[in-house]
């Protein structure tokens, strides 16, 4: 093997490495949005930084994932009884920038941490019932 190839072997597996992931990538996705209760949902916790996602309802947990990632598991996991539903409100000057067009900022708060997930105006009325929709507290169920 000649010196001048290894740079363009070097290259190509580098290339094809990339094309790999992307095309993972977008097959975890598809895989996000195929499954029932998905909603693009971007989240802030505590006042840091927004990050884009799919939120995903379970029976018993909220989960969010991280847009561009590999991993098939929920970045954060929120349990149906212990997320508390704030309100919503319109997203300030400074997360207009930060958050998609035409989204509610959503409050809630998870033990006693304060959360904020970005999501259309259909999502966050998904949420709400949701969240309503779960058992009472104290009549034999786990809230």
């Amino acid at each position: 093997m000649d010196a001048p190839s290894l740079p363009f072997i070097a290259m190509a597996v580098v290339l094809g490495l990339l094309v790999i992931a992307l095309c993972l990538s977008g097959a975890r996705r598809i895989a996000l949005r195929r499954a029932l209760g998905t909603v693009d949902a971007s989240i802030c916790l505590a006042g840091n930084r927004w990050q884009m996602g799919v939120c995903r309802y379970q029976d018993k947990e909220l989960e969010w994932f991280k847009l561009l990632s590999l991993n098939m598991r929920p970045r954060y996991s929120f349990k149906r009884s212990s997320l508390e539903l704030l309100g919503r409100r319109a997203p300030t000057e400074g997360e207009l920038v930060r958050v998609q067009p035409g989204v509610v900022i959503v409050d809630l708060r998870y033990e006693g941490r304060d959360v904020q997930l970005a999501m259309k105006f259909d999502a966050y009325t998904g949420l709400s019932s949701w969240l309503e929709a779960g058992p009472v507290v104290g009549v034999g169920t786990w809230r």
